[in-house]
């Protein structure tokens, strides 16, 4: 495929700018533009990769759960989902998984949100501060399965969780168990230009308001 050259990309912005209706975009649309740069230039090459239509995405994300999320085939040998009380070693007893959110088979992407569980004038807490506090506030914290879903079918992912000020995102519904025993959530991080994946995150780690959970309010 041959890509626009210079000239044919400043006719192109001339065609568009010329002949939009700007009575129809508010000064608050215009700033929230100027002010994601990154998302906004990339919806926009999607807009224009489409052939200039706009394409009505739904926000329901099919979640499969005929196969259970399996953390030694995703992350490697040693790797499983935590089991049995925080301060025991993670091996025995019943999972640590939020049962709520195992039983979505579909995810309304608008419902979800994200939240960092701080109070007034608190900058960071502990990641199990935060787990602890997400469930005395009884939000259905998102599992490993939905992350992996989301990985898998990035278009799904809200344009809004590439705010600049948010660095990981967490998925609490699944705690994991390291190879050496740290109890550890998934998480999605976007860079500025495209979403990593990232697992290293202890729960004995210090979080911060840029490192939200996904959740749905119960």
């Amino acid at each position: 495929m041959k890509m626009v050259g210079l000239e044919q990309s400043h006719q192109l912005m001339s065609v568009l700018a010329n002949n939009a209706d700007w009575s129809q975009i508010s000064v608050e649309v215009a700033q929230r533009i100027i002010d994601d740069p990154t998302g906004s230039g990339l919806e926009f090459t999607r807009f224009l990769a489409n052939g200039g239509r706009i394409t009505v995405q739904s926000s329901i994300l099919p979640i499969p759960r005929a196969i259970p999320f399996n953390p030694a085939e995703f992350l490697g040998s040693g790797w499983s989902i935590w089991k049995g009380p925080a301060d025991g070693d993670g091996l025995s007893g019943e999972e640590e998984q939020d049962e709520r959110s195992l039983a979505i088979t579909e995810l309304d992407l608008s419902r979800v949100q994200l939240v960092t569980c701080l109070n007034e004038g608190e900058e960071c807490i502990t990641g199990e501060e935060r787990l602890k506090r997400l469930k005395e506030n009884n939000f259905i914290r998102l599992d490993a399965s939905i992350f992996l879903t989301l990985w898998q079918n990035q278009h799904f992912i809200p344009g809004v969780w590439k705010k600049t000020n948010t660095t990981f995102i967490f998925f609490e519904g699944t705690i994991l168990r390291s190879p050496g025993g740290a109890r550890c959530v998934l998480c999605l991080f976007w860079d500025g230009s495209e979403w990593f994946w990232l697992y290293f995150h202890w729960l004995e780690d210090v979080w911060s308001v840029s490192n939200p959970s996904a959740v749905l309010a119960s």
